[in-house]
């Protein structure tokens, strides 16, 4: 499984789907305006009733009371976050309707002040409310005035001119504050819809900002590892140098030492030397292998010839008494598509992983099997396992349980399985007894092979000193 690199340019950003207009939230503003205005009314109706006028204060004072009964059950609704009446629009309007009504009817009918109460009301409705709710208002209202006018008799010219001008100018109130009130709900529901899609581009931004980052830290994490590598190999190819030449002339003195007649027992000895001297060139060459160059093509390959390679290194990397590995292999394994030296890589953080979680005379086991197009390689442990909470983690680069660990063993491994063998990583089994961790790989060669394959070579190895 590939994964894009930091370079790679970000795909563009798909465009939200319109966010729905909050309802709820509309009505509480024009819930919090229409108060205003209505609260504004009252004021002035107690205010107009008391001090500019002389007759018929108490039934005027009785109607303006029970319209700020209304106000106050309104703003109470508001405070708690509701709207009274919501569900009965009309219901109101022709509470108003009635109520300015009356309030003309017992001031001086046509040409009572109280009039502009239906044009604020109107308002208050176009605010508020739909178009056809308000157009019904409007034909309440107009019907509460024809209401008024048959009430007082109107007769007179200038009763007539006020029943025209006010049907006229309830009608263009109508017609403007609707209009009005449209244009602010779609301009308020279309900031709405931008300010919903500008929070989700913020959010989709600082989610792929944080992918990013992660892609730089697993980036870094990778260069570090192969610098150490690298590092370790330079050191490898300087010894191997340094010590080389010395051991070819010590072996060269044995050999002349051998064929010179001498008693039994320095022969003995000699050839204790000489059997030494091979084991050392033999380590020598195996550091040698390592410190070449790493191939980053893949190549049909041996999990075998890999996994003991992995072994070989393991034994030079840090001191490791006491330890014994035993490698159960299936025989008859289809060789596998990978990139060799990367392979090497993995089984080897894996497999030092395993020493460090064993104490001193400790087991580590290497399975390998063929089942269902998968040719597994198990590395089990006999430590104490990984705690429950930490089994999820161990993957995450610079998490460890170590006290001098780095954290980038085993997401530098998972990295390299996914990236250059076609394969994964799995935690599989943790508990007091032990942890195994299996390496997944496949390719065509594998999936091809019908055969399930079982352990059935063992062999084991006690690792002293490095």
């Amino acid at each position: 499984m590939s994964t894009s690199t930091p370079t790679d340019p970000p795909p563009p950003l798909p465009p939200p789907p319109p966010a729905p207009r909050d309802r709820h939230a509309f009505e509480l503003a024009a819930e919090t305006i229409t108060l205003r205005i209505r609260w504004f009314g009252l004021v002035f109706g107690f205010v107009l009733v008391n001090v500019l006028r002389d007759d018929n204060r108490l039934v005027l004072n009785a109607i303006l009371g029970v319209g700020l009964g209304y106000a106050i059950l309104d703003t109470l609704w508001s405070l708690r976050g509701l709207v009274f009446l919501r569900r009965w629009p009309l219901v109101i309007s022709l509470l108003e309707a009635v109520f300015v009504g009356l309030l003309c009817a017992n001031d001086q009918g046509l040409q009572s002040p109280f009039l502009f109460y239906y044009l604020l009301s109107l308002l208050v409705c176009a605010i508020r409310y739909t178009p056809t709710v308000t157009s019904i208002t409007f034909l309440m209202h107009v019907t509460s005035f024809g209401f008024l006018a048959f009430s007082v008799h109107a007769q007179s010219r200038d009763d007539v001119t006020t029943m025209v001008l006010m049907g006229v100018l309830m009608g263009w109130v109508t017609w403007a504050s609707t209009a009005f009130a449209e244009l602010g709900k779609s301009v308020g529901g279309r900031l709405a819809q931008l300010n919903d899609r500008l929070q989700d581009n913020q959010q989709r931004l600082e989610e792929r900002i944080d992918e990013r980052t992660r892609e730089l830290q697993e980036s870094q994490a990778l260069l570090v590892q192969q610098e150490k590598h690298a590092a370790f190999g330079l050191l490898a190819a300087g010894i191997a140098h340094e010590v080389g030449n010395p051991l070819a002339a010590i072996s060269s003195l044995v050999q002349l030492l051998n064929r010179r007649p001498t008693d039994e027992y320095p022969r003995e000895r000699l050839e204790m030397v000489d059997d030494q001297l091979a084991r050392i060139q033999r380590t020598l060459r195996e550091l040698v292998d390592f410190s070449r160059p790493a191939s980053h093509e893949a190549a049909m390959c041996d999990i075998h010839e890999v996994t003991d390679a992995a072994l070989s290194i393991a034994k030079y990397y840090k001191r490791k008494k006491g330890k014994r590995v035993v490698t159960r292999y299936a025989e008859g394994l289809p060789q596998v598509k990978v990139v060799r030296d990367q392979l090497v890589q993995v089984f080897l953080n894996l497999v030092l992983n395993a020493m460090d979680a064993t104490d001193e005379g400790g087991t580590i086991e290497i399975t390998t099997t063929l089942t269902d197009g998968w040719l597994d390689v198990a590395i089990r442990d006999d430590g104490h396992g990984i705690e429950p909470a930490d089994r999820e983690n161990v993957f995450k680069p610079y998490f460890t349980t170590k006290s001098t660990g780095t954290g980038l063993g085993l997401f530098v491994s998972r990295s390299l399985t996914e990236q250059t063998a076609d394969g994964r990583i799995e935690l599989v089994d943790s508990d007091e007894t032990g942890t195994t961790f299996v390496v997944r790989l496949t390719c065509d060669n594998v999936r091809e092979h019908p055969d399930v394959l079982q352990p059935t070579c063992v062999s084991t190895e006690e690792i002293h000193s490095a």
